[in-house]
Formats: C-alpha cells, sequence, structure tokens
C-alpha cells in the first residue's frame, strides 16, 4: 500500500513531508502528542445524541437525519469514512424520505476529534450536498481547525494501515 494515496491531491512538498515523518518512525509520537485522548461513544444511540447535539448548535434550520449510526461495512482504508443517504419509500399515496448517516465503526476506538470531523462532514452534507466552498466553509464553521484534523486524520489512516501491516497472522 502507498501510503502517500491519502495525500494524492496535496503539494509535493508537503508530501514529502509526510513521507519523512513516515519514513522516520515520528508518524506514533506525533499522532499520540496531537490526540492523546479517545472518546466513550460506544453505541449508535450515543453516536445519535452526539451527531444531533452538533446538528442543533450549528444546523437548526437544516433537515434531522432519522438515523446516525455505526457502519461495520464501510471501508476506511479505502477512504470511505462516512455515508450520508436518503431513502424514499413509499408510504399509502405520498413518499416519505428518511435521512440516514453512517460512520465507519472503525471510529469507535479513534480520538474524538476525528470521529467529531466525520460527524461534522457527513452534517454539512444535510444543507450542502456538493464538496464545494460553501460545504467547506460550513464544516470549519462549525469545527474551527477541520483542515487540519482531516489532514491528521489522513496520517492515522496511514498509521492504522502500517499497524494492521505490522500485526501477526492469526492462528
Amino acid at each position: 500500500m502507498d501510503p502517500l494515496r491519502y495525500f494524492a491531491a496535496y503539494p509535493p512538498g508537503l508530501q514529502q513531508q509526510v513521507r519523512e515523518l513516515i519514513d522516520g518512525q515520528r508518524l506514533d509520537g506525533y499522532l499520540q502528542q496531537r490526540y492523546p485522548g479517545r472518546h466513550q461513544i460506544r453505541s449508535d444511540k450515543a453516536l445519535y445524541d452526539y451527531a444531533m447535539a452538533i446538528k442543533q448548535q450549528y444546523l437548526r434550520s437544516a433537515p434531522s437525519p432519522n438515523k446516525v449510526v455505526f457502519q461495520n461495512r464501510l471501508d476506511a482504508a479505502r477512504t470511505i469514512l462516512g455515508l450520508n443517504t436518503a431513502i424514499s419509500r413509499v408510504q399509502g399515496g405520498r413518499l416519505k424520505a428518511s435521512r440516514e448517516i453512517r460512520i465507519a465503526s472503525f471510529f469507535k476506538d479513534a480520538p474524538p476529534e476525528f470521529l467529531e470531523m466525520v460527524v461534522v462532514h457527513e452534517l454539512a452534507h444535510l444543507r450542502e450536498f456538493d464538496h464545494g466552498k460553501a460545504f467547506y466553509s460550513l464544516c470549519c464553521h462549525m469545527l474551527p481547525d477541520y483542515h487540519q484534523i482531516e489532514f491528521d486524520l489522513r496520517l492515522y489512516l496511514v498509521w492504522h494501515q502500517r499497524q494492521l501491516g505490522a500485526a501477526p497472522a492469526p492462528d
């Protein structure tokens, strides 16, 4: 696995700094220093309550999701960290839309800043559908250091993949 695939859109100078951080085996220390804590959100109900508190604070007029859950099938290694879906169902003569946010269960054991970043990202999709300037402006409004946390999350994904590669095979 090429660890720089998470940084393909970044400038070459920044990619070189990431490569040096990885090759110098300083990635673990960097992440531990910046993100020492772990959150206590383990259940779908706790995740829903957490997401709704953020939504209530910043997006009162946006439609509320019907469900916010951890999803085992989302693959953080392929950068599917969260999913925002609208499912339409026919009820009688009407069409009823149900909004769902699914967060990769990978974030149950991640630092709280990374979970918050992904939840903020998915909540921003309630108001802005595309990843445009307005979308990222909204993300930064809800989480002022959104871009730094997103960058560090990419480093965390590299670190996690390297940990999985270093783990012994199960018997």
